[in-house]
């Protein structure tokens, strides 16, 4: 009878403790969560080399550069996502974010230089084009979270996924030309904006830490990077050449490349978990 009673203890006692290590073992993150956050946002944009070629040829095609940028100003980022408890020490996230605002890069200017075998620009001419610019908006990532639990209510964490950013440049407004001996003349352009989705890859770390009843706080580090911004697109005119009426029109085929658009993100916020 002692011995049925101590082995019925000892079986209770058991239950208890694997029950509230399961407990322990239960991260608060477990679950649904909705976040907002910001901070700080650091964007990279690679030089630009380009071309503009006249059709017909009138001996006018140009080759075009600009350095590199760098551009950025505190984002707005919300996000949602969901852990699963993987094991005690590990969870597994499936998340997804926006950056509600665009970012703006200052205007730059574009140098403009006779492409090989032509010569519309005299020797000892510059000609450089004014108020060009990048803005990167609609940013949207996509990604896999495992997650370290150090206590139940505090996770490191790590992201690894897709990237997508609406990249829009905005040619330059005008075009200063400066002669051998000092004579500048600017006139206007007529470019419009041109847009491109670039897609590419992201790569985060982040801690976060309980509060009170389901509210966290957090911080967070991303880096993004992506395919390189190009954009293609025509200009030309019409214009009547001599008294007969007769129409001579040409086109301009423009051809933008940047070397890359790379995104560092430094990001404090706060959440809810469900």
């Amino acid at each position: 009878m002692k011995y049925r009673f101590t082995l019925s203890l000892l079986t209770a006692l058991l239950t208890i403790g694997f029950n509230s290590s399961n407990v322990q073992a239960q991260s608060a993150f477990a679950g649904f969560y909705g976040q907002v956050s910001t901070g700080y946002e650091s964007n990279q944009l690679g030089s630009m080399t380009g071309t503009a070629v006249a059709v017909p040829a009138d001996n006018s095609n140009l080759n075009r550069s600009s350095p590199s940028q760098n551009f950025g100003g505190m984002p707005l980022v919300l996000g949602i996502g969901y852990y699963w408890q993987a094991s005690p020490n590990w969870l597994l996230g499936l998340g997804a974010d926006y950056s509600a605002l665009s970012q703006t890069s200052s205007t730059f200017s574009v140098t403009n230089t006779n492409a090989a075998g032509n010569s519309l620009l005299p020797p000892g001419t510059t000609d450089s084009g004014n108020g060009a610019s990048l803005k990167a908006s609609n940013r949207y990532n996509f990604f896999v979270s495992p997650a370290y639990v150090l206590d139940k209510e505090k996770i490191i964490y790590l992201k690894a996924g897709y990237s997508q950013v609406s990249a829009q440049y905005n040619p330059p407004g005008s075009a200063t030309t400066t002669s051998s001996n000092g004579i500048s003349a600017t006139s206007a352009t007529k470019a419009s904006s041109q847009s491109s989705t670039l897609g590419g890859y992201l790569i985060g770390l982040g801690y976060k830490q309980m509060i009170a009843s389901g509210f966290y706080g957090f911080v967070e580090g991303n880096y993004m990077g992506y395919a390189n911004p190009s954009y293609s697109y025509t200009t030309g005119y019409s214009a009547v050449k001599n008294n007969l009426g007769v129409t001579s029109t040409s086109t301009t085929y423009h051809s933008t490349n940047f070397n890359g658009l790379n995104t560092y993100q430094f990001l404090i916020g706060a959440g809810y978990a469900f």
